[in-house]
């Protein structure tokens, strides 16, 4: 049987007017993550991180000393602390952590590598707050999942310690976009297409290569990272991403886990308030970085 509430979103989806141009655009996906209130629960703070606007988030029960460092989702040009507040805290209910939002800088008025720039240094903040690395998992989705991956190749190349993991939520790790998926599956993708991929790629990139690694983490060499949890919904044009950064990684001995959801978009958890699949999503997502903790935490003693 068809998942009805899925067919529900796509028709919401189909329903929403065409913006005009990038400031409708991103005035139009905070409006989308308004139509999802945060948890009344939730206790919110901004800060900058080492310069960097940013959002702690925290739940009741919540570690103090445990965080999700969360990179947003929106092609880097479009999304903010405020379209993703309702996924964000969520996650870091789910794995009974804070939760810091980074509003790192967007194109095309701070091309790349501003992005993975920002989130470095919202990396180097925690740590200087005295979180330990194996307390710290690095999380984001569509262009914020290849910037997870990103981030955590920034973080080995400067030399600091990995975080206890990465979560990549229908990550685009390709900006030149060669996947088959990307042809095979634009007829039933409602959400990404190969046109709004390329305009996206071109503000970000502003004339670099897009096989630059921390560009595109499909051309990175993945040795010393952090284990990741990949998840991809069945009907995404990006599902080749997923596929192909969970190959490399396990290839290069990432502990790496893959999981293909069916029926589902793009993003799909961020959804949750009306799609069980979001929520399963949200809490598999959540006990994957409590486990990675604990088990950072179980290596040090030992260490």
């Amino acid at each position: 049987m068809k998942n009805q509430e899925i067919i529900a979103i796509r028709e919401f989806l189909a329903s929403m007017p065409e913006p005009a141009d990038t400031a409708e655009l991103r005035q139009t996906y905070d409006n989308l993550g308004s139509v999802f209130p945060t948890a009344a629960d939730v206790t919110l703070e901004s800060v900058s991180a080492n310069g960097v606007p940013a959002e702690w988030g925290s739940t009741p029960g919540a570690a103090q000393d445990r965080v999700v460092m969360y990179v947003h989702g929106g092609g880097y040009v479009i999304g903010s602390v405020k379209s993703h507040r309702h996924l964000v805290t969520e996650l870091g209910r789910a794995a009974g952590t804070r939760t810091l939002s980074v509003d790192y800088r967007l194109a095309p008025e701070h091309p790349f590598p501003a992005a993975v720039d920002d989130a470095l240094a919202a990396y180097r903040y925690l740590l200087a707050q005295g979180f330990a690395p194996g307390n710290i998992a690095v999380a984001g989705d569509s262009a914020g999942g290849g910037l997870t991956v990103a981030t955590l190749l920034a973080i080995r190349d400067a030399g600091l310690e990995q975080p206890a993991c990465g979560f990549c939520i229908s990550p685009w790790i390709d900006l030149e976009a060669t996947g088959n998926s990307m042809t095979e599956l634009a007829s039933i993708d409602p959400m990404v297409s190969r046109e709004e991929l390329d305009g996206m790629a071109a503000a970000y990139l502003a004339g670099a290569s897009a096989r630059t690694p921390l560009a595109s983490p499909l051309h990175a060499d993945y040795r010393g990272l952090a284990p990741l949890l990949i998840h991809v919904g069945a009907a995404e044009t990006l599902l080749d991403d997923a596929v192909r950064l969970a190959g490399k990684a396990g290839a290069a001995d990432v502990d790496v886990r893959l999981q293909v959801w069916p029926e589902m978009i793009h993003v799909w958890h961020f959804f949750h308030p009306m799609l069980g699949a979001g929520r399963s999503a949200i809490a598999e997502g959540g006990a994957f970085i409590a486990n990675a903790m604990d088990e950072a935490g179980k290596l040090k003693a030992i260490a």
